[in-house]
């Protein structure tokens, strides 16, 4: 059995505690948490160890595997604590806020050898994967635009202090919404060379921004859109949609359906000239245990079986997300010049 730990009991910590302790493969043998009242209640119900100090927890418990979901200042110093252990590291989005703190994370993964994942999810949606396919096949020819969008009902007033509204914690629409679909953006087509016109726009919060619209610029001549916004209450819960144009076709997809028109069907033997429809029911394999969203469960399971298989070259490593972390700071420093 993989003996993990988990570090921070929050929304994220929540849910990976759940899957992890419903994992065939593993044993949760520790969490680490400083809030009393969630600590009291896994102690009271579960024979999982409770600290309150993730060093204590880390040299004590003599883990194979940690999961950090902690605020994003804290991800660097813990994880490279953890590495420089010779434990494998899963660590929420975004990898951190500074991106010489990522270089260093990245540079230790790797001469440890060993397992390193960050938790964009968005990348375990069998329909992105699907869109990802489709690329890699030309099905639209080469993509000269891409469009990301995401909106939810995150922040609807004024609230008070939490980390998610201190920008020195990570919090703020960039890091919480915006770094998902870059992170997406990136994994489809590759990160930009520039990002111009950024805005980063406060609607209710008062210290970090609530909405995020940018333009990206590639060498290559290929251009992108991001539009965020997690004040909108005309959603229910986040939606995040990408829409690619290329040269043969255009491809509209979420995270439930994916639309292909193709100009062209000749190699697409299951397509037809024009409009055609990809559903999540189509290409969603089952998990062990489902909460929220079968790509919740797909990472962790992802996680372990790289641990498993002693499988470094992880889909989703801390250098992808490294390079999410790049662009996000190419992002914040453009706005800036006209703030």
């Amino acid at each position: 059995m993989i003996k993990a730990g988990i570090i921070g009991l929050g929304k994220m910590g929540i849910s990976h505690c759940s899957i992890i302790n419903a994992h065939p493969d593993v044993e949760l043998v520790a969490v680490c948490e400083i809030s009393k009242l969630v600590k009291s209640a896994i102690e009271k119900y579960s024979g999982i160890k409770c600290f309150k100090d993730y060093k204590n927890m880390i040299d004590q418990c003599k883990l194979d595997c940690l999961v950090v979901s902690t605020p994003t200042s804290s991800h660097a110093e813990i994880a490279c604590h953890a590495m420089k252990r010779n434990i494998h590291v899963f660590v929420e989005k975004p990898l951190s806020l500074i991106p010489d703190e990522g270089h260093k994370m990245v540079y230790l993964a790797k001469r440890q050898n060993l397992v390193n994942q960050v938790g964009y999810h968005h990348r375990f949606i069998c329909v992105f994967q699907e869109v990802k396919r489709l690329i890699e096949n030309r099905a639209i020819g080469d993509i000269y635009h891409i469009t990301g969008e995401a909106y939810g009902p995150v922040v609807l007033r004024e609230k008070g202090s939490t980390w998610r509204s201190n920008k020195s914690e990570g919090g703020g629409c960039l890091y919480d919404y915006a770094a998902h679909v870059i992170d997406l953006v990136n994994y489809l087509v590759g990160p930009p060379d520039r990002v111009r016109g950024a805005i980063l726009k406060k609607i209710y919060s008062r210290n970090v921004d609530d909405a995020v619209y940018a333009t990206f610029l590639y060498n290559s001549g290929l251009s992108g859109q991001v539009s965020v916004n997690w004040s909108d209450e005309t959603y229910r819960k986040m939606s995040t949609q990408i829409i690619l144009m290329g040269y043969k076709g255009k491809i509209i997809a979420d995270r439930q359906e994916c639309k292909i028109y193709l100009l062209n069907k000749e190699g697409f033997d299951d397509m037809t000239q024009g409009w055609n429809m990809r559903y999540i029911t189509d290409f969603t394999k089952p998990v062990d245990f489902y909460l929220r969203g079968e790509e919740y469960s797909a990472q962790i399971d992802y996680f372990i079986k790289c641990i498993k298989e002693n499988n470094t070259k992880n889909l989703n490593s801390f250098e992808s997300a490294l390079q999410t972390d790049i662009v996000i700071d190419l992002l914040k420093n453009d706005a800036e010049k006209r703030s």
